[in-house]
């Protein structure tokens, strides 16, 4: 379960991107996306794939599936 909260962490960072932008980008206030990154909150499907579209990767390589994107 852990996974997915650090990937999408990983791939903001990778992106050179803050949480802020990441929030914005996916219709979600700044803090709720951090709840998300931090597992404070689970992420809803529509948020997941909301990232998985922002960041071109498959909901499953987020969820820690597959391990290519």
């Amino acid at each position: 379960m852990m996974q997915k909260y650090q990937r999408i962490r990983d791939l903001r960072e990778d992106a050179d991107l803050t949480q802020k932008q990441v929030g914005e980008a996916i219709n979600v206030p700044q803090r709720t996306y951090a709840y998300y990154e931090s597992g404070q909150r689970m992420v809803p499907p529509q948020v997941l794939c909301a990232l998985a579209d922002f960041y071109n990767v498959s909901v499953d390589y987020i969820l820690g599936r597959v391990d290519e994107m």
